[in-house]
């Protein structure tokens, strides 16, 4: 005898329970300063992410969803932000936090509970915080090597260090100085605002080094490199990843940068993905957009293995290693047991006409 529909009904529902078997928007936190240039940089590689993948019949037939919430890249506002994302049972992972101070803040509130993949918080301190954190942009200790031997191979003798007075320019500047085997002539912070910069390039003019290494973000960043081209200091000037920003102002013509991805990449993933992020946006994407972008490509690849599990999403990550590697538009992306890319390397820059053209190609 046929089953009245309203029972076959009630049948199939408590079959899917039993399997565990969830619907809806698959939905994934983001958290950083996305007042920020480099904050909004990495929102669009994510926004782009999303609708690719939504564009694609989402994950296993449902939607993506990133909810995206402003931390200002302060701790305690990272920290409740992270809370909140943790109490959300709709949220199976979060992409970000977006900058050093924020994610070390948030990663004791993920810590057994909701895996954090990190998209430019680069701080050596973030390395083994928490077996929930992960991140896609190298440490600060490879970065800052990487940094030092670029500048001894450009033949570089006397060194003049500023660096923002936060966890991101601190960890970036000392390690840069431990790694760096001639004179540092300076070890000065800033602010993140650049606010002072004519004092700071005043004293560097006066004792004329051959490279300025600012550890720190775009808008400190340019507002040093305008005053520097005021002043007319003939010394070169190198930043970081944070530094990829300041491209496209006009006072950082022939500044190095070391970057984690330059639109001018040749390979054919990466050119389909500025391509993409042209169309969208108009303009070149940066080592912001393209981390993030791969952020979240990843997570939605370990939902796609694993389901909306939180943990099982944690253990699929951790077990990213060799063969099993992520293709990214940034590189491939295999985690160690401190949960930072293994094998990542910068590409060392230079500016030319708002561009970050090839000076030097990392070998991950």
């Amino acid at each position: 005898m046929p089953r009245p529909p309203a029972l076959a009904l009630l049948l199939a529902l408590s079959l899917t329970a039993a399997c565990g078997e969830q619907r809806g928007p698959i939905v994934f936190g983001m958290a950083g300063p996305f007042d920020e240039g480099f904050g909004r940089a990495n929102r669009r590689g994510a926004e782009l992410a999303m609708r690719q993948i939504n564009a694609a019949n989402g994950i296993k037939g449902d939607s993506l969803l990133i909810r995206f919430m402003d931390d200002g890249g302060e701790g305690s506002r990272a920290a409740s932000i992270a809370q909140g994302f943790v109490e959300n049972d709709s949220i199976v992972a979060v992409v970000g936090h977006v900058t050093s101070g924020a994610m070390l803040a948030a990663a004791r509130v993920y810590d057994g509970q909701l895996t954090a993949l990190a998209t430019t918080a680069s701080s050596a301190s973030l390395s083994g915080i928490s077996p929930w954190v992960f991140r896609v942009i190298s440490s600060d200790v490879q970065n800052s090597v990487d940094l030092a031997k670029f500048a001894t191979r450009l033949g570089k003798k006397r060194v003049a260090i500023l660096y923002e007075n936060n966890a991101y320019g601190r960890g970036l500047a000392e390690n840069f100085r431990k790694a760096f085997p001639d004179s540092v002539i300076g070890l000065d912070p800033i602010s993140t605002s650049g606010d002072g910069a004519e004092i700071y390039v005043s004293w560097i003019a006066a004792r004329r080094p051959d490279l300025v290494f600012v550890a720190g973000t775009e808008r400190s960043g340019i507002a040093i490199l305008r005053e520097a081209r005021r002043q007319k200091v003939g010394a070169e000037f190198l930043g970081g990843d944070g530094w990829t920003g300041v491209a496209a102002d006009s006072s950082s013509e022939g500044a190095l940068v070391g970057a984690p991805f330059t639109p001018l990449d040749p390979r054919p993933r990466a050119q389909e993905f500025v391509s993409a992020f042209r169309e969208a946006y108009g303009q070149d994407p940066d080592g912001n957009a393209a981390l993030a972008y791969d952020a979240v490509k990843l997570l939605a690849s370990a939902v796609e293995a694993v389901g909306r599990d939180r943990a099982k999403i944690r253990e699929w990550l951790a077990t990213r290693t060799g063969e099993s590697a992520h293709p990214g538009v940034t590189g491939t992306i295999a985690f160690d047991s401190l949960g930072d890319p293994a094998g990542q390397a910068f590409t060392m820059t230079r500016i030319v006409r708002g561009k970050l053209t090839v000076a030097e190609r990392g070998t991950p």
